[in-house]
């Protein structure tokens, strides 16, 4: 007489393809964050160019020539704000000025140490009108 086995899944296997549904479903979680995370960036990154172009247009339509030195000032887009310095440095011809311009997400950071990176850091030259 023969001792017949029911059709079905064992344990043990029912164990291993969760695990693999398990597995599976946590690197597209992560995949998922990953994106998510870049999609922010490349927000935050447009919205300060948006700015640091804004705050070079202010300069070039200043009427007096662009003063040397350093200033900071916000720049609020949408539901962030930026905080933009600007050096303005001489050249070596004194009918134009180098300006740097750095932007970085105003909001706080977590920590009082820890600064927020910067998103965009460019240099132009404004001549004398």
């Amino acid at each position: 007489m023969k001792a017949s086995r029911s059709a079905g899944l064992t344990l043990v296997e029912v164990l291993v393809a969760l695990a693999i549904v398990a597995v599976t479903l946590a690197a597209g979680m992560q995949a998922s964050a990953a994106l998510s995370n870049l999609a922010q960036r490349q927000s935050n990154q447009w919205l300060a160019q948006l700015c640091a172009h804004n705050a070079l247009a202010q300069l070039r339509l200043q009427p007096e020539f662009v003063p040397l030195g350093h200033s900071q000032q916000s720049c609020p887009q949408g539901p962030h704000s930026f905080d933009l310095e600007l050096q303005v440095s001489p050249t070596p011809n004194p009918s134009f000025r180098r300006v740097d311009v750095s932007v970085r997400l105003g909001e706080p950071a977590p920590a009082p140490a820890a600064a927020p990176p910067t998103l965009l850091t460019f240099s132009t030259v404004i001549g004398r009108h």
